[in-house]
């Protein structure tokens, strides 16, 4: 029985040490996939970060970007405004300068307008009812100048300033209105230039 014993406790010893071997290659292995999978979830965790941290640049330039695109169109607006306030106060203060300021510069348009044949120009009423003293005869000496003729019309025309020429069956608008919207990008141009 004494060698039974003997072989017994040979394989409980030899199973002893065969057990620790096991679990000391299992707490190794254990170790090495704790430390593998904390390396890879610091990985993953930093991958997540710096993700997060592109994406809130990308979002931070698109609304940097945003922001100066209606900076600029906020600005490009106040510019037009401006614009179209300069040239509102020129067409006022044309419209609605003296008599003779105002005739004067009719006359001069008249000139630039005229064409070598027989028609009639048409005035505003308003104008109809200030037109100076001699004022018809101008405007004959005028047309006959560039080998036309000219009459007023006894018909106001529907504009508020200005006038409108008529040859045979076209007319020609020569309001102010008309001849400030053909200029209009120019005088914009010129405004633009002037201002900034």
């Amino acid at each position: 029985m004494a060698g039974i014993e003997k072989i017994t406790d040979e394989i409980l010893q030899e199973a002893k040490v065969k057990a620790e071997e096991i679990l000391s290659a299992a707490r190794e292995a254990a170790s090495e996939i704790e430390a593998a999978a904390k390396a890879e979830g610091e990985a993953e965790c930093e991958t997540i970060v710096n993700s997060a941290k592109k994406k809130a640049e990308e979002v931070k330039a698109r609304a940097v970007s945003q922001s100066s695109l209606e900076k600029r169109q906020a600005v490009l607006l106040a510019k037009q405004e401006i614009i179209e306030n300069v040239i509102g106060k020129a067409y006022a203060d044309l419209e609605n300068q003296g008599d003779e300021a105002y005739f004067a510069m009719i006359r001069k348009l008249l000139i630039k307008s005229v064409r070598p044949q027989e028609g009639e120009i048409s005035f505003s009423a308003k104008d109809m009812a200030r037109l100076p003293e001699g004022f018809a005869q101008a405007v004959a000496h005028i047309a006959e100048a560039y080998g036309g003729k000219l009459s007023i019309s006894k018909e106001a025309a529907p504009i508020d300033s200005g006038f409108v020429l008529k040859y045979g069956g076209i007319e020609e608008n020569c309001s102010l209105k008309a001849l400030f919207d053909s200029m209009k990008d120019r005088m914009q141009d010129a405004v633009n230039a002037v201002l900034w």
